[in-house]
């Protein structure tokens, strides 16, 4: 059984570790320095990604990230996690990890209270998806190796890039876990 390591210090926790068990992992809570090197696959969960980045510094757990992820360790990334993954980010004092050679836009479909969930196609899924949008941000533009996997309203808000995947929206929320699925397949 594949060990993944989700990152504990804000947002979805639990939902992505009931998440990754019910797609048949092991879900491990991240909160300090000494975890990631010791699972197969890590989860970057949503929340507030100012707040999770000066914390992913402070504990040590950015650089085990950024190493695990060169070693080519599996990584799902929603949201905030998205954000964080992200080589550039457009505006803010969000110091990116720049694990996927792309620019995100933070939270480009309006604030919380203009949520919604919305059906979009994803590239190698034979249905569409249905997708939880919250604060969203967006992929503004994607670098070489980066392959756009779903769009909506014309904007990308899902990429992979060898090993990692970038959601800008919530998978955790939802009773499909053919994004929970494909991080524990990557390994």
């Amino acid at each position: 059984m594949r060990r993944i390591g989700v990152i504990a210090l804000q947002g979805d926790v639990s939902e992505h570790i009931s998440a990754v068990e019910a797609a048949g992992g092991q879900a491990v809570a991240v909160r300090r320095a000494g975890v990631i090197p010791t699972c197969s696959g890590i989860v970057m969960p949503g929340g507030e990604s100012t707040t999770i980045g000066r914390q992913l510094e402070r504990t040590g757990i950015a650089a085990e990230i950024k190493q695990a992820a060169a070693n080519d360790v599996p990584v799902l990334a929603t949201c905030a996690g998205l954000v964080l993954a992200a080589k550039e980010i457009d505006a803010g004092d969000v110091r990116p990890l720049g694990l996927i050679d792309i620019s995100v836009g933070r939270n480009a479909f309006g604030p919380q209270r203009e949520s919604f969930e919305a059906e979009i196609d994803v590239a190698g899924f034979d249905r569409p998806y249905r997708a939880v949008f919250i604060r969203a941000p967006v992929v503004l533009r994607c670098g070489e190796g980066v392959q756009e996997i779903a769009r909506f309203g014309g904007r990308t808000v899902a990429v992979r890039q060898r090993n990692l995947i970038g959601l800008a929206f919530h998978p955790e929320l939802t009773e499909d876990l053919r994004f929970h699925r494909m991080l524990l397949e990557m390994g």
